[in-house]
């Protein structure tokens, strides 16, 4: 099959591009210099995964015209890389992928909508970094259903190029909920030395590491931690599982992979 990953430079979108190629689907990756000839890029493909940029300020007219320049294709199937509690107000962002949720559910497509949770992959760097703690700007003891990315590639890559998915929606999570003290603890086994999990508060974040973002961005990341402070973000590792075939990839092996390189 002929498979179109736009967002392909991304994270995500080279996750999804690495596994779908294992599989041996031939990849077609739409960026940014595609865009202004994106029909062209889309003809001929049997399917498309569209991964929005991260925070995009806009992102329903975004997906509304991928899904245009697909029919105009003929592309068949599509599925749309959303958000694990699309629906929450607080959040801008997420909020932003309910809406484009929506706009992928009144298309005339074969649809498939992904709701992955936050990856274990977004804390990887602070561990690498070799300080004692690991610092974020919400409660360190709150749930989170971090997932694996590359298991959210293979899961995306199975919903694309196999059949059964059509008008699904799927959220998927790791196989347990943790938390940042979770992390870190599994993080001081992986690596042999303590890491601490510590809240900043998120006033300094906003004037140390988050004063290089837009307005914007800093903004919607803030509302993010006040969620995140709140609740968390809890998500079910069941329906992933079952995606995988009945197994996903625990904390302690991903970061044994991602700390060590080796699984």
């Amino acid at each position: 099959m002929r498979i179109a990953v736009v967002g392909a430079s991304g994270k995500t979108g080279r996750a999804i591009t690495t596994s779908l190629a294992s599989r041996g689907a031939v990849v077609v990756p739409v960026g940014r210099r595609e865009w202004p000839a994106l029909a062209v890029s889309l003809a001929g493909c049997d399917a498309v995964s569209i991964v929005a940029p991260n925070l995009h300020p806009d992102e329903p007219p975004l997906v509304g015209e991928v899904l245009a320049a697909a029919e105009s294709a003929g592309v068949a199937r599509v599925v749309y890389h959303s958000v694990a509690a699309a629906f929450a107000p607080a959040m801008p962002h997420h909020l932003g992928k309910a809406r484009a949720e929506d706009v992928v559910r009144r298309s005339s497509f074969a649809w498939t909508i992904l709701q992955p949770c936050a990856y274990v992959q977004n804390l990887v760097p602070a561990l690498r970094a070799g300080t004692p703690y690991l610092e974020v700007p919400y409660d360190v003891d709150r749930p989170f259903g971090l997932v694996d990315l590359d298991d959210v590639a293979e899961a995306t890559a199975g919903v694309l190029l196999d059949d059964g998915h059509a008008g699904a929606t799927y959220e998927l999570g790791g196989p347990d909920l943790v938390s940042v003290s979770d992390v870190a603890l599994a993080a001081s086994a992986v690596l042999g030395r303590p890491v601490v999990a510590r809240r900043q508060d998120p006033t300094d974040w906003a004037t140390g590491p988050g004063a290089a973002l837009e307005p914007r961005e800093r903004e919607w990341l803030t509302a993010m931690f006040g969620y995140y402070d709140r609740h968390g973000l809890p998500a079910g590792g069941r329906v992933l599982r079952g995606l995988l075939g009945g197994r996903s990839t625990s904390l302690a092996e991903t970061l044994t992979r991602e700390l060590t390189g080796s699984d």
